[in-house]
């Protein structure tokens, strides 16, 4: 769950000193206590904060933002908007395989066999990807959000490309992010029936100045320059709990 929020800095400036700081004090032990919550100063106009908050289930995201809200400090923070979305691991290479082994053994697609020899090789990918499912939020200074979509038009459609071809471009996507994976770490989330678009991308480096250079390569590569959609972007410096008092402090 991505939170993007503008701070009411009008009605923070008129509380006393004592009240801010007791604000401060009370979300500060609150943050603490959370684990896998990040926040983030965004830059620009479209908004002021950035809670970043990773869980392994929905209930645990849904304490969360009611946690959030309880707070005094949240009078103060005005929702621009959120995102919701789960960790998503492309798998078209092993399905494939996968496919293509049952078809030789003339298993027949969606019966109750092809369903478990499916989920058999979904639980191994589980298993033996744990790290990328649940991974933690990565320690580095610059962050950068965007959600995405696939287009799906009348002359250029995504979903009626074969899933052969689909896995040829998404090799060719994944070998220009391979290039830049010890200066940036990427997090793709799923969100198609979750939110408005199909998937979130999540940027982590110390140089804000990679997520240019990574984003502009990718899109001439030809998945992104004939069937990516982008929505807005966010970037934002990653501010430790200490350091929140010391941004909203007057």
């Amino acid at each position: 769950m991505h939170q993007m929020m503008r701070f009411r800095w009008t009605a923070w400036k008129a509380l006393t000193s004592a009240q801010r700081d007791a604000a401060l004090e009370e979300a500060a032990a609150t943050l603490r206590a959370m684990q896998q919550t990040v926040v983030y100063s965004l830059i620009g106009h479209k908004g002021d904060l950035m809670f970043l908050h990773f869980r392994k289930t929905f209930e645990e995201l849904s304490q969360a933002e009611i946690a959030m809200a309880r707070l005094r400090l949240s009078e103060f923070l005005e929702p621009t908007t959120s995102y919701l979305s789960m960790v998503e691991l492309g798998l078209y290479e092993s399905t494939l395989k996968l496919y293509g082994s049952l078809a030789e053994r003339g298993i027949e697609p969606h019966s109750a066999e092809w369903n478990q020899e499916i989920e058999t090789q979904l639980a191994r990918q589980r298993q033996a990807m744990a790290q990328r499912l649940w991974p933690a939020i990565p320690d580095r200074k610059y962050v950068c959000f965007y959600p995405m979509d696939r287009r799906r038009g009348e002359s250029v459609n995504w979903y009626r490309v074969p899933m052969a071809e689909r896995q040829r471009l998404m090799h060719e996507h994944g070998m220009v992010g391979r290039r830049y994976a010890d200066d940036v770490k990427q997090i793709i989330t799923g969100s198609i029936g979750f939110d408005d678009w199909e998937w979130g991308v999540d940027l982590f480096a110390d140089d804000p100045l990679v997520f240019k250079k990574l984003i502009y390569e990718m899109r001439f590569d030809e998945v992104s320059a004939a069937y990516a959609l982008f929505g807005t972007f966010y970037v934002g410096l990653r501010v430790g709990v200490g350091e929140l008092a010391a941004l909203l402090r007057i």
